[in-house]
């Protein structure tokens, strides 16, 4: 009967999303463009923005991942946090100067931006090979943890492999059709049901197990004082030194990754990016929430070992509350996959239909249906993995963000530096991107206490420069306002969007 209800109250939140997102691009879906489908047709608003842009952070992460390093390690987890706010700080204003810039240009992604900036469709086409490579590890992520959460909380009723394309199936089925307009549609839905979830269990856990927040907390104190200081609990020296360094570089990488770009690049006007970079912080509070969880189920759980400690907040949840609830609690915690794998898979869909098939001249009159096969390639790509070598992609998953960090010169230093060569660009990618490589398989992460990615970013940048000043000048005849992001976009008003983005 618990599997019954459970079951039911997760099925029907599926169909809700499906609804939902496909509800989102009614009268839009046949007329619109590439950039109305993989942009929103650059017209979203502030709320939009705040719960798309929230829903990509607030992944399936928050409730396994979260939950099982505070379980495992505990004060480490607290780089989430810290990475995440500074990251929002720095998208104040770096969010509105690529939306400007890419609004100018008629651009629909990082690839596109890259390749306009230095004139070099073969190097958008690189990025985007290079972005999906570490993207899809984090689809790969996103289906597993569904699969892992649908499972729990269907108490075993809906197998693993069920779930996995479940998962894939619900993402596919409305990002394909309504682009990311149905993802910011669905994000509503989904924060909804995670403010509520986590505002409740945040009081009904300790109230049910320890009597209130103070005894749990004094014994926390009192038995487990380890997990509550750097470098926490068998975490490997993840202290105070790879804390600074792993949210220097996790901000930078989080302000141009892939998926962040294309909410920004969403949004109606700079300022409403500009007052979502102020309260997406508000958001973070409810990181906490399954941060301290997993530190309650040391006590309530104990003995988690491996990949069972990602369960410590559903063991809590499946052990102590009644089927409709946990069905509740499931489908906020699988929406928290749903939403950022959707984005995921357009993006990807986007930059290979505009950048690498989109230069295609057969294609390139078609870029929004080949983006949309991308997205299915893309989803049973990873979908097929995680049934056959799940290994593989969770491999590639741990370079994925130092990967990313590597285009932060290219990409920011370019648009605010002229000098920048496509030659010194792409010198300190290929060395940035060669050195987290050997660093990371290597087992020399974190290097002298120092996150490897920061190390590597450090000398694709100095190698960057370098060749820049060392290098034979490049001549580019195209005025500052056609290669660079300047201060004064569109002042006074906004001109409607050109029309380059071709369906």
């Amino acid at each position: 009967m618990n599997a019954t209800v459970a079951t039911a109250v997760l099925g029907a939140f599926m169909v809700l999303t499906v609804a939902l997102g496909l509800f989102a691009v009614r009268g839009r879906a046949s007329g619109g463009g590439l950039a109305e489908w993989s942009v929103g047709g650059r017209s979203l608003g502030t709320v939009f923005i705040w719960v798309l842009m929230a829903g990509e952070s607030y992944t399936s992460f928050s409730y396994l991942g979260a939950a099982g390093w505070g379980y495992n390690f505990g004060a480490p987890v607290l780089y989430v946090l810290a990475y995440m706010s500074c990251g929002y700080a720095l998208g104040y204003a770096v969010g509105p100067m690529l939306w400007a810039y890419a609004r100018r240009h008629g651009l629909v992604g990082i690839s596109d931006i890259v390749a306009h900036r230095y004139g070099r469709p073969w190097l958008g086409a690189a990025v985007a090979v290079l972005a999906t490579v570490c993207l899809l590890p984090y689809i790969q992520l996103q289906i597993t943890g569904m699969g892992v959460v649908v499972s729990t909380v269907s108490y075993g009723a809906i197998s693993l492999n069920w779930a996995y394309f479940l998962a894939f199936a619900v993402s596919t089925g409305f990002v394909v059709v309504s682009g990311l307009r149905g993802s910011a549609w669905v994000s509503v839905l989904k924060d909804i049901l995670v403010i509520v979830t986590l505002a409740f269990l945040a009081c009904y856990v300790p109230l049910h197990y320890f009597g209130g927040y103070g005894p749990f907390l004094h014994r926390l104190v009192a038995e487990k004082p380890q997990w509550l200081v750097f470098p926490g609990h068998a975490s490997g020296g993840l202290g105070g030194t790879w804390f600074l360094t792993t949210t220097l570089v996790n901000s930078l990488t989080v302000v141009i990754f892939p998926t962040t770009v294309a909410g920004y690049l969403g949004a109606r006007n700079a300022e409403a990016l500009r007052r979502n970079a102020m309260y997406l912080p508000f958001y973070n509070v409810l990181l906490y929430v399954p941060m301290l969880l997993g530190l309650a189920a040391l006590f309530v759980v104990p003995g988690l070992v491996g990949a069972d400690s990602n369960l410590a907040l559903f063991k809590l949840v499946v052990d102590s509350l009644p089927a409709w609830a946990v069905g509740v609690i499931g489908a906020a915690a699988a929406l928290s996959s749903i939403v950022p794998m959707a984005v995921f898979m357009l993006v990807i869909g986007t930059m290979w239909g505009r950048s690498v098939l989109g230069r295609l001249p057969r294609l390139a009159h078609r870029q929004k249906l080949t983006s949309q096969l991308v997205v299915v390639a893309s989803g049973t790509l990873a979908l097929l993995l995680t049934y056959t070598a799940p290994n593989t992609l969770v491999r590639l998953s741990l370079i994925s963000y130092e990967g990313m960090a590597q285009l932060v010169p290219m990409l920011l230093l370019g648009l605010v530096w002229r000098r920048l060569t496509v030659r010194a660009a792409v010198s300190g990618l290929v060395v940035g991107l060669a050195l987290v490589c050997v660093l990371v398989f290597g087992g020399h992460d974190p290097l002298w206490g120092m996150n490897a990615g920061i190390v590597a970013l450090a000398v694709n940048a100095a190698v960057a420069l370098a060749v820049t000043w060392l290098g034979p000048r490049e001549r580019d005849e195209r005025p500052d306002a056609e290669v660079l992001a300047l201060d004064d976009e569109f002042p006074g008003q906004e001109p409607a969007p050109p029309v380059r983005a071709s369906s």
